[in-house]
């Protein structure tokens, strides 16, 4: 019996993409062949293993390919003024060249998880091509951000970002299912979407992790930074609207205490810049990304995590982002902002860290503080509690289930069972 694939769309190089690594390894091990379907990068393989699970990445095709970049394709003139039309309105412009890859080499499946609105539009034509085929040809659409309600969109015109939620409404009534990452999201798409049932939630939560003791030190030893100061760590993209400037502010005004931005992004040569300001010595530190499988361990080398992001959007109030989850399954506690509402309320209900103002460096400080001058055994106790939670309620092993169950009730079980 042949067994039936899926294939993981992911409008990124994917190197790696933690939840989209996290489907994939979950659906294998439901017995599909898996294919997580990426963006050709820089200095990147094509093809790469991940135990069954094959990553391939597409370089962008045909005359949609020079949009790619999403850099400025024409300078001055009418040909500018074009750009910027096409742009407008055949968007998302900068992917269809990587749809034209995925048409032309991406073999057929039963099941294709569109990881993001720049990935349901070709998902779904994909899967219409399937079904041509004998294919089951399914789609799971994984609300991964409530992206046109997000700062990202904010200076969109208001009748083009409407054009663009209109056909985001239509996607989402040809999709065989709807999945998103957390229940506050799921309710507030089952209010505004034309969806036949309440999304599923998938929770970007991470497999149980047993902290080894003692905890690890990686990140101290990584920066050099001496035992007897605390490590207030920022994880995953660095770039602007992150609470970067007031994190690096913030510490400052703290005793012993230095701020560790482990991840990637557009402001990672400028917060090395920033390592080497003298009024920031010995306190601010960016270090290089690691794979997610390794993530438990550098985090919990921390002694509190910050996501004090300014929640200046929908999308950001209700996030509840991988580097969340990450800190608390490391056992290590976490500042959240004041107004990231679904975040507030896990960390307020179990006591699992402190919230801040994101805007005002001092109270991000205060906050810090909170946490990192405790008494031994308040820290000590915070620390399990944030272990306990994700053992007990926050964990993939948990959070996959709903999911599996609706894809065999859209591909049927492939266990067998």
């Amino acid at each position: 019996m042949t067994r039936p694939r899926a294939v993981l769309l992911v409008a990124n190089e994917a190197a790696p993409y933690s939840r989209g690594l996290r489907v994939a390894r979950s659906l294998a091990e439901q017995g599909f062949e898996v294919e997580i379907a990426a963006v050709t990068g820089r200095d990147l393989p094509a093809e790469e293993h991940d135990g069954d699970v094959m990553l391939r990445r597409y370089r962008p095709r045909g005359r949609w390919a020079r949009y790619a970049t999403g850099r400025p394709t024409a300078r001055g003139g009418f040909a500018r003024y074009r750009d910027m039309a096409v742009k407008a309105f055949a968007w998302p412009v900068h992917v269809r060249g990587w749809w034209e890859a995925l048409r032309r080499d991406l073999p057929p499946a039963d099941l294709y998880h569109a990881f993001g609105i720049l990935t349901v539009p070709i998902a779904l034509e994909l899967a219409a091509a399937a079904r041509r085929r004998g294919r089951a040809g399914r789609v799971v659409y994984d609300v991964i951000d409530v992206i046109l309600e997000s700062n990202n969109y904010a200076t969109v015109p208001a009748p083009l970002l409407a054009w663009y939620s209109r056909r985001e409404r239509r996607w989402v009534r040809r999709a065989d299912a709807i999945v998103t990452v957390n229940d506050a999201i799921a309710d507030h798409l089952a209010q505004v979407w034309p969806v036949r049932e309440r999304p599923t939630v998938l929770l970007n939560c991470q497999p149980r992790w047993k902290a080894p003791e003692p905890r690890p030190d990686l990140i101290r030893k990584a920066a050099g930074i001496p035992p007897e100061r605390r490590v207030v760590l920022f994880l995953g993209r660095l770039g602007r609207e992150r609470g970067l400037e007031e994190a690096a502010d913030a510490i400052l005004r703290l005793d012993e205490a230095a701020l560790v931005m482990l991840g990637f992004g557009a402001w990672a040569d400028r917060l090395r810049e920033r390592d080497a300001d003298p009024r920031y010595a010995g306190r601010h530190f960016t270090l290089p990304a690691v794979h997610p499988d390794d993530v438990p361990a550098w985090t919990a080398s921390a002694d509190v995590s910050v996501v004090a992001v300014p929640a200046n959007s929908l999308n950001q109030r209700l996030s509840s982002p991988n580097k969340f989850w990450e800190s608390l399954s490391a056992g290590t506690p976490v500042v959240v902002g004041r107004d990231l509402v679904v975040m507030r309320s896990i960390v307020e209900a179990d006591g699992l860290g402190a919230v801040a103002d994101p805007a005002d460096p001092d109270d991000v400080a205060r906050a810090l503080r909170e946490v990192l001058d405790q008494p031994t055994g308040a820290y000590v106790a915070m620390r399990r509690r944030c272990l306990e939670v994700t053992r007990d309620r926050y964990n993939w092993e948990t959070a996959v289930v709903p999911y599996l169950e609706t894809v065999a009730g859209l591909v049927g079980d492939t266990t067998g069972g």
